[in-house]
């Protein structure tokens, strides 16, 4: 009796634990793009036309986006941890857990090292950018760019596993999100386009989580 409870129990256990990782991972991206937007609008001084979401770091109210880095990044470890578990199979099952990894990794990093104020923000910081970057400003734009790359080279893989499926429209998706997290800074709209990578990253994580945790 007790070795029938254990065995049949053991698949049980694991799908209890797919599913909690897998719905870590969606709530990361609207606990992310909620608490960002807020502060947006909530901030004084803050202009998303000149400031970049990351600036929210700064000031006395900064640990508010600091923590939610880390959270975004600990949904991004979680994501990790549910795709290897229900992607046992196909392209992408070796490589996607690990740059979802990398994703998480990098977000906790941007959350940990913060950008300088800069730009007039936060409130009474000289305008203009700064003379020279901090080596934690430098820190935090290194693991941003290495985490939102990772997670475009996902979304290749992903919609080339969906195209060796025949999900034509998964693919198209997957491509489209790749191309925009891809596109090259414009100095003149920096702050605007790292506002929309996010929101096209942190969706396509969501999206994603729900998918596998449909499956699963």
């Amino acid at each position: 009796m007790a070795t029938t409870a254990t065995t049949t129990g053991v698949p049980a256990v694991r799908r209890s634990s797919e599913n909690l990782l897998l719905l870590a991972a969606a709530l990361a991206g609207p606990v992310f793009l909620a608490s960002a937007g807020i502060q947006m609008l909530t901030r004084e001084g803050f202009d998303i036309t000149r400031h970049p979401i990351s600036q929210l770091s700064t000031g006395s109210l900064g640990w508010i986006q600091i923590v939610t880095f880390v959270l975004a990044g600990v949904g991004g470890l979680a994501l990790a941890g549910g795709i290897r578990r229900t992607l046992t199979a196909g392209v992408g099952r070796r490589a996607l857990p690990v740059l979802a990894g990398i994703f998480g990794a990098g977000m906790i990093a941007a959350g940990v090292f913060t950008m300088d104020p800069e730009n007039g923000f936060p409130a009474g910081t000289p305008d203009g950018p700064v003379a020279q970057m901090s080596w934690h400003s430098v820190t935090h734009s290194a693991a941003a760019a290495v985490s939102f790359t990772a997670l475009a080279i996902a979304a290749i893989v992903l919609a080339v596993r969906c195209a060796r499926r025949r999900a034509v429209p998964a693919a198209v998706a997957n491509g489209a999100a790749a191309l925009v997290l891809l596109l090259p800074m414009s100095p003149e709209h920096m702050s605007i386009q790292i506002a929309v990578n996010g929101l096209v990253a942190f969706t396509w994580t969501t999206i994603l989580a729900l998918s596998l945790r449909r499956s699963a």
